[in-house]
This record gives structure tokens, sequence and C-alpha cells, in this order.
């Protein structure tokens, strides 16, 4: 129930408070397509072309490979087995699929006839590759099917290895990559394609097919969820409703018909595959597949009325918000698994939060809004969108991080073996990712019933709706995310029309906290409140879930404006949160603000912000330079300055525009006291006592590689370096004695390459001492041991590492040597 009227001063149209009830009763809640809402706003849409005309045909460039390889599987169904298919990840398809489906959603920003014609090309590739049942997964086509791999592999025959084959997975990301393509074009092949192999798939693992799994049904889920919000998308467009109950197959199975017995990505919890899904209360394992499980269940729960998830989802979403999330909205915040880890081990600058993981938490959290209807589902989604997934790519379009830390210090390699933005990535979920989420953020805008519009996020867009009452046309006008004014215009058909309009108050205006959940709150005691009015009449009215409601009969031409005060603000953390304690996080709107080294005068994490409330100098727009009108802030604080401090400016830019001018220092949690800041000046203590290795050049030093400078590239003759010369093509080790027994969560290695007599070495692989015993260093199931130019080559273990020793092995090139610049042990 409502807890106050809602009343025009004056008013002539009659409006009322919408209830509770109006919120969760009434018809299903449907999103408005991304093709009926036209961006044109300055913040959204540039974003947009940005990706139209840099990152999608930089990205489909990077996936020619995974094109080439569809093109050998097509060949070799029509009996050409002359070309075997070139070495590439099983998941690989995926990439290129995620990647086709950013192009679609951005054909209708702008119509390009040379992209849809390439679009078609690839299709048709896609299709001729794909079996005559409908099976699609180029390994067992074409009979090269990898099965010495650490996590099994592709498995020795179709669905034999559903574990971590990925062959759903791959399938789950064509499934939506061709609904986007239908809405964006309304052409058929690529969804008929779809449609066929989901067919297929329901045959096989639900029904059983004689030439699959000794003709019994498979009936076990896959390890990387994906599928099961995919079939959803099918459903929704086609109405077929085989693929929402295949959805809900899936999920009833987990953890049901199969759960692997091992460690690492063989844990049950791994994929979510511990216990049944209802039984499920806290998020664990990867986070990118839980996020997707999730959705997936918010997307089964609200389209068929089952109850029975929402206690489930409910419980998960709160382990998440209330003990799991960075306040960027990131996710998985540790490194080996990509995953979630204990409560409250939330670190800045040695954690994960993998971009992916954000996109996941945005698709969980907007599916739970469609089930529930409640604005703080939308709140966490807004914030992981500009904050965390934002930050994943550069404002121009093509670099990309893949881990995404609140701190820097701008010589530490973090980002799979990079200080900075990388422009790609051997295993490239998160560039492909990124592709796909941010076009469809105009299908994110509004949703509606028979009689209701729910405005869920805010940018300056037109579409047309279709109620009960007849078509209504909206025009929103606003600078969000860097102001807080908005308008929005209403253009019934019916003159009269009466309907009720949702708008959104996000949490972080009001007094409860930037985002919602019980690991963050206000400490600076600001009041603020939103205000509505129509036609310029004030509405009073409480928030009911999040959002206000007017209810009236509308004409064409009312104006509805929402105001949402933004001033700085400083939050602080659960003090359960060790590496927050003592510390601030500095946010306006939406945004999570941060400091680099570019801005400042005094190291970034040495500054040191006092009192209660944020003194802020000035907020304003850039004028020039790559952050141009982007909303920059200047905070009274002072900074460690000797053995005393000083009062010092600290200029901040919003989270999602670092690492655009250069691999620098950047930080996000500031110091409340001087001793804090003190405390975490940055430090580059060594971890290793000792170096050796099999031959070292007289001229270099072994020691070298530990010693914390940092090469600019690989052919670096600034800084020591450590060589094998003139040892060509003899294998080589060096052995880095720990200072005590670690927890290895990776090692980076800088090569030496002066093209000559030392180059890159053909292949590294590393070993670890534990208890006095050596053992092999297995990377986690996406990293290889890299050897790359110009980069840190970094591997994660797949498992657990304590060790004291780390011994590289290296194989140089036959006529050449090899050669460290730095090895980086974290």
């Amino acid at each position: 129930m409502c807890a106050a009227a809602l009343a025009l001063a004056g008013g002539a149209a009659l409006c009322r408070c919408g209830g509770e009830a109006d919120a969760v009763q009434g018809g299903a809640l449907q999103p408005i397509p991304f093709q009926q809402v036209s961006l044109e706003d300055d913040f959204w849409l540039p974003r947009l072309k940005t990706q139209k005309h840099t990152l999608v045909p930089f990205a489909l460039g990077k996936t020619e490979p995974a094109v080439e390889n569809l093109r050998r599987t097509g060949a070799y169904l029509r009996g050409d087995r002359s070309e075997p298919l070139l070495p590439l990840p099983r998941y690989v398809a995926s990439d290129l699929f995620k990647v086709m489906e950013g192009a679609a959603y951005l054909l209708t920003v702008e119509p390009d006839p040379e992209l849809e014609r390439r679009m078609d090309e690839i299709i048709d590739i896609i299709v001729a590759a794909q079996a005559p049942d409908g099976y699609l997964y180029e390994p067992h086509i074409t009979g090269t099917a990898m099965v010495n791999g650490f996590d099994g592999g592709t498995g020795d025959k179709p669905y034999s290895w559903v574990v971590h084959s990925h062959e759903l997975y791959n399938m789950g990301h064509m499934y939506e990559a061709a609904v986007a393509y239908y809405q964006a074009t309304g052409k058929r092949k690529w969804l008929d394609a779809a449609e066929k192999s989901a067919r297929h798939i329901n045959h096989v693992f639900f029904e059983g097919d004689p030439a699959y799994n000794g003709g019994k049904p498979v009936n076990q889920a896959p390890g990387h969820e994906e599928i099961e919000l995919a079939l959803v998308r099918m459903f929704r467009v086609t109405g077929d409703s085989l693929y929402l109950d295949m959805s809900r197959r899936f999920i009833d199975i987990r953890g049901v018909t199969y759960r692997p017995d091992g460690e690492g990505v063989m844990a049950s919890d791994y994929a979510q595959q511990h216990a049944p899904v209802r039984e499920q209360r806290t998020a664990v394992g990867h986070a990118v597949r839980a996020t997707y499980l999730y959705s997936g269940m918010a997307d089964v729960g609200a389209l068929t009325g089952d109850s029975t998830l929402r206690p489930a989802l409910e419980s998960i979403w709160h382990d998440i918000v209330d003990r799991k999330m960075h306040i960027t909205g990131g996710l998985g915040a540790v490194p080996g698994i990509e995953g979630f880890g204990p409560d409250y081990v939330l670190p800045n600058k040695n954690t994960y939060d993998e971009t992916c993981a954000g996109v996941g938490n945005v698709l969980f959290n907007y599916r739970l809004f469609l089930m529930e209807r409640d604005a703080r589902y939308v709140d966490v989604a807004e914030v992981a969108l500009y904050n965390n997934v934002l930050a994943g790519v550069n404002l121009a379009g093509d670099r990309f991080f893949y881990v995404n830390p609140l701190e820097a210090d701008g010589r530490k390699a973090f980002n799979q073996g990079h200080r900075g933005r990388s422009p790609w990535f051997g295993t490239a979920c998160c560039p492909s990712n990124l592709a796909r989420l941010i076009p469809q953020v105009p299908g994110m805008i509004y949703s509606q019933t028979d009689d209701e519009i729910f405005c869920a996020l805010y940018a300056g867009c037109s579409t047309t709706l279709d109620l009960a009452c007849g078509k209504v046309a909206l025009k929103q006008r606003t600078e969000y995310p860097f102001e807080g004014d908005v308008e929005i215009e209403v253009a019934p058909d019916v003159d009269g029309a009466e309907f009720t309009l949702w708008l959104r108050v996000p949490t972080w205006c009001t007094g409860e906290g930037f985002v919602p959940g019980e690991l963050y709150r206000y400490d600076d005691g600001v009041d603020v409140r939103a205000e509505v009015s129509v036609d310029g009449r004030r509405v009073r009215a409480h928030a009911v879930r999040g959002f206000i409601s007017v209810r009236r009969e509308w004409h064409a031409g009312d104006k509805v404006r929402l105001s949402l005060p933004m001033p700085v603000r400083s939050s602080v953390a659960d003090e359960r949160v060790e590496d927050d304690r003592d510390r601030r996080c500095i946010t306006r709107g939406p945004l999570v603000y941060c400091a680099e080294t570019a801005d400042n005068e005094f190291p970034v994490n040495e500054y040191f912000v006092e009192g209660r409330k944020i003194e802020a100098d000035s907020v304003y727009r850039a004028a020039d330079g790559v952050l141009k009108g982007i909303a920059v802030a200047k905070v009274a604080a002072r900074a460690v300055d000797g053995e005393g401090a000083c009062d010092a400016e600290l200029t901040l830019i919003p989270y999602y525009a670092w690492d655009n001018r250069g691999d620098e220092a950047m930080n996000v949690w500031f110091a409340r006291s001087e001793a804090t800041a003190r405390e975490s000046a940055f430090r580059f203590a060594s971890n290793v006592s000792g170096v050796a290795a099999s031959f070292t050049y007289s001229n270099d030093d072994v020691y070298a590689v530990a010693d914390g400078e940092l090469p600019d590239n690989s052919f670096d003759t600034s800084i020591p370096r450590w060589t094998s010369w003139p040892e060509c093509g003899k294998e080589q080790w060096v052995e880095l004695t720990l200072a005590g027994p670690t927890d290895v969560e990776s090692v980076a290695v800088y090569w030496y390459d002066d093209g000559g007599g030392v180059q890159l070495p053909v292949s590294w692989s590393m070993e670890y001492r534990s208890q006095g015993e050596w053992h092999e260093f297995r990377p986690y199931t996406t990293d290889r041991f890299g050897v790359e130019r110009d980069q840190f080559n970094m591997v994660h273990p797949d498992e657990r590492v304590t060790a004291d020793a780390l011994r590289l092995k290296m194989v140089p090139r036959r006529d050449a040597a090899v050669g460290i610049l730095e090895v980086e042990v974290n």
C-alpha cells in the first residue's frame, strides 16, 4: 500500500499514487526491445557509434580464425578433408557469436549495408558448418577432438564431457546472436539454424537419440551456463514454449543428475553443481557461470510463475550484495578460479573482478527486476554497468580490461600480463562480451504491462509503446549520469489515455547508501531527496519498491520531470572488509570516482580525506583531451609529505575512465587518516630471497629477473637482464627462491628479445617446490604459458599453490638463446 497520496498542487488532471499491489500484480513485465528505442543522448549514443566504427570491426578481425575453423568444418561436411582445424580454444566460436550479436544491435543505430553483407557471409559459413541433424561443434564434427587437456578438453565424442566441452555454451551464444540479428534485420536464416540446433539438443538431452550417448538421454546440465538464458530469449521471440521448457529442465537437473567430485575446475561448486538450484543459498564458484545460471533462473521464474526459485535467488542475491561485491559492482574477487571467495574478502589491488562477471551481474539483476518489479535490482545493475563493465573498454573502443582492480601502482602487471589495458586476449570472452552488452542498454530502459510503463534506466531516447489504451510515444531528455535532471515528454495517440508511469529513484539518491546491500553505507550525513513534477506542478509521493508512480489521464505534450540531486558523496565499507578499513570511497550519482597520477601532485594512495562531509571544491566537465565532456571532481584532502602531511587538492575522475592516458597509478578507496595513508604508501619489497639459473651470460645478471625494474619493451637495454647467451638451442631454467611459503596467485614473465642472438623461447613451463618436493605448475583453463613480446606473460594456477620456490623451464629456438627482463610473483 502506498505511504502517501499523490497530489498535483493546483493540478487539473487526476493523479494518484500507485500502491505496492500495483507494482506486484497485473500482466507480465515485458522489456521494450532494443530496436524499438532510439538513443539520442551524449553518453550512450557516442559509445555505440564508437563500437560500430571501432570495436566491432576490430573484434570481427580478431575472430577471423574462428570463422576460418567454421569454414573448414563446413568443407569437411561436404567431403573436403584437406584442411585440419586451426589449433584454437574449443570455445572460440562463442567469441565470434558475441561480437556478431553486438554487431546486430548496432545495425539499428546506423544502417550499414557492408556490415550486414559481412554478417550474412559469416552466417552462411556457420549454417554450412552445422551437421544435418543440427549438431554444431567444430572439433567433433571434424574428428579433431582434444581429450588431453587437464580439464578433459572436448571429450572423446559429442556430449561426452559436457562439464567442460563448452558445446552448449557455444550454442547459447549463437542463439542470442541469431535472435538479435533477426530482431535487427528480420532475416531468419540464422534463427532457423538456431532453432534446428535447439530441437536437436532437446532430442539428445531429454528424449534420447540413437546417434548420441547410446540412445539414452544425456540429461546433464552444462558446465558453463549460458544456454539457459539463451533459450528464454528464443522463446520470447518465437513464442515456442519448447525453448522455455528446455531452459527450465536444464535448471532443474543442475546438481541433481551429475555432480563432479574433484578440486579446482572439477570441484562440485565451481559450476554450481554442488546442490539442486532450489537448495542453493550462497554465490559460489566461477562468477560468470554463476551469474548466467542465476539469470536463467530469474527468467524461468518470471515467465513460468515458478515461485519455488525465488527463495534461492533472494538468498543468493543477498549473499552477493551483503558480502561478496565490490562497490563498483565487480564480482569474483578470487583470481585462481575467477570466482567468489570467502565473505568480505574484497581486495582492491590484488583482486580479479573479471569484466564478464560484471556483465553477468548486470544480466542477473535486470532479470530479477523483470521478475520482481523492484528497483533495487536495477540499482545494482546500474552500478555494475557504469563502473565495472564500462571500465572494461577504453574510450577509444580498442583496448580492454579482463581484470578490474580498484587500485593499481602503475608498475605491476595485473591484466593478463599487462600493466594496463590490452588490445586483445587469448581467451577473448571479455572484449566480445562488451561488444554485445553495451548495445543492449537501449533495451533495458523501458518495460511495460498493459497499462504501466516502467522507466528503469535514464538516457536521452525516444520510443513508442503499445498499451491497452493505445500507442504512447515517450521522449526522454537528460545528461545522466553526469547530471540528475530527467525530462520525459509523453504523447499518447488517444487523448486522455490513462496509465501509470513508474520512475526509478536509485538507492544512491537516498540515505541508504551508494548501492543496495549491507556492504557499503554513506558516512557523510548528506540529505538528498528526489523530486517529481508534471507540467511544472510538483508530485508529492513516496517511492514504492524504489519507484515513484504517476497515474493520470495523459495528453500530448505532458512533461514529467525527475530531479535526482548529485552531490559528491562518501561511503565506507563494512568493517569486516579488511582492505577498506579506515577508508572511504567517493561517488557522485551512479559513478564511483578514482584518482590517477596524471591529475595529482602526490602518489594517489598517499592522499587521505578527513572529516565527515566531503568538501567538493568543484565539479566540472573536462574541456579537452581524451576525457572531454566527462565530469571531473576536485575535493579537499591532505597528503603524506615526508615526515608530515600537507593540504592537497585531490582530483577525481569516474572509475570507468581510468587508464586512458597511460598505464599509471590509480586508487578508489582513500585513507581517512594520515596513519592509514602511510601504511598504504606504495612499497616494492621483494618476495624473492634468491635467484639461480642453469647458465648466465657474463655481462648479464640473473638477479635482474627480480629487481623490480620494469621494461618498456622486450628490447629494453636500459635496465639489467638475464640471458643464456651464447647457449643457443639449449634448454634453460631459472629458479626463484621465495622469502617463505607463499600462496602463489600468478606468475608473470617479461621476455627479452634483441631480434638476434637472444629471442623469445619456443615454449616454457614451470614447476613449484612445496615441502621439499617439486610439482608441475598447471595453468588455469583460460591461461597459457605465453611467449608474447612487449608484455608480461601471466599465468594463474588451476588450483591452490603454496610454494617456497619456482622453477621456469625454457625451450629456446634452435639458433638463439633465451632472456628475461623481469618476473613478477603475486
